[in-house]
């Protein structure tokens, strides 16, 4: 879940002209992008803008890109997404690497490890926690990922690696920031889960994302053959799901798992990809060609609608204040999101790595090979492009 975090990508917002194609045109090489983007890249995180780009290096962005946390020699530094200048410094050791930004971005937990897919063995995990309260240490035993603050920022869920030894596998968990202490979570019923129900996940964690009031987390996950969610460890059943959304309360500390339906999961993670509003929450499964509608109160799959299917893609998806779902993958599909209907095609160059709008949702950005290209998001027609080298997937529009 810690590398999954780190790969979150979406927004959304604006109206197609029904069933046109883009063809492929050249856009425009500008020095800047008309937005501040936030983007991840092998030197770092970056911040892009009309001012040019700023390379912000080992830093976390929230969940939204609303709040953002960089390391300095010497100290770590809150910054302004929107200025880029520090609005709060604190002194820190050398070597600290911001990981996780609370919602309300008053806090960040920091370790020494960086995120990967498999964090190496170790006895002992140290964290350091910044906030309101000042700076604090924590010396944990066995191996602990930090992956998001609780709403009131007294508690940080974490991922328990096991073995400690050889970890293959985790489980989330809840540390107490004022005891010290890593807990169990509770169950949808906010009922304290008995010794022996906790899940333990093996699978690819793909991407996460806020719900709309900023109340839960929605983390993809697949590749889980034979993995057995609480509700199937406390009743008996054998479980077995290839993919879920691991929902996290952030206030009521609970956690629950939405199986989603065969055959997500069956293909790469890469070709998944997962977004939501106050309406839906939607997944999709390019390997397959589906589109997964899910109710975020309800935590229930409502519909799953056939798309068209890129195999050997990565996903992106973004959703539009006035009605459409853009999936992006070699392109950006246009659905209408009642019918599900699809309602053009635009055409870029290249793999896509990541799909953002616009605040005024007069712009869709795409994240690409070495550059960042944004689109008209009335007509999808390519109206500039910005050279990003070693550029990972674009994060945030702020």
């Amino acid at each position: 879940m810690t590398t999954r975090r780190n790969l979150l990508l979406f927004a959304g917002s604006a109206l197609v002209l029904g069933g046109c194609r883009e063809t492929a045109q050249a856009a425009p090489t500008t020095p800047t992008a008309p937005d501040v983007l936030l983007a991840a890249s092998d030197r770092g995180l970056l911040r892009l803008g009309p001012a040019g780009e700023q390379v912000l290096g080992p830093a976390a962005a929230g969940y939204d890109g609303a709040h953002l946390y960089a390391a300095r020699p010497g100290g770590l530094d809150r910054v302004d997404p929107a200025s880029g200048t520090a609005v709060r410094s604190a002194a820190l050791a050398d070597g600290w690497i911001p990981r996780v930004v609370s919602t309300d971005g008053r806090a960040c937990a920091l370790s020494r490890t960086g995120a990967s897919e498999r964090p190496a063995a170790r006895a002992r995990t140290r964290l350091l926690i910044t906030g309101p309260g000042g700076v604090s240490e924590r010396d944990l035993a066995g191996v602990i990922e930090p992956d998001a603050f609780t709403a009131d920022g007294t508690g940080l869920f974490v991922l328990e690696w096991l073995p400690a030894a050889a970890p293959d596998h985790y489980r989330v968990r809840l540390l107490d920031l004022a005891t010290g202490e890593v807990q169990p979570l509770s169950t949808r019923a906010k009922t304290p889960l008995p010794p022996g129900a906790e899940e333990e996940m093996r699978g690819d964690g793909r991407q996460a994302v806020l719900s709309a009031d900023r109340a839960m987390l929605f983390t993809l996950y697949t590749h889980q053959p034979g993995h057995r969610h609480t509700r199937d460890l406390l009743s008996g059943r054998p479980g077995g799901a290839h993919a879920f959304v691991h929902v996290l309360h952030l206030s009521e500390r609970w956690a629950y798992c939405l199986d989603l339906p065969h055959p997500f999961g069956e293909g790469p993670a890469a070709g998944h990809a997962l977004a939501a509003d106050g309406r839906t929450l939607f997944v999709a499964d390019l390997n397959a060609g589906k589109l997964a509608y899910a109710g975020p109160e309800s935590l229930a799959i409502e519909r799953v609608v056939d798309v068209p299917p890129v195999p050997e893609s990565t996903a992106a998806l973004a959703l539009t204040a006035d009605g459409r779902v853009l999936i992006g993958a070699g392109g950006v599909t246009v659905l209408d999101r009642a019918s599900g209907r699809q309602t053009g095609r635009w055409e870029l160059p290249g793999a896509v790595r990541g799909l953002a709008l616009s605040r005024d949702g007069g712009r869709v950005y795409a994240g690409g090979t070495g550059r960042v290209t944004w689109l008209d998001a009335a007509t999808g027609t390519r109206s500039g492009e910005v050279a990003v080298p070693g550029l990972i997937a674009l994060r945030h529009v702020v």
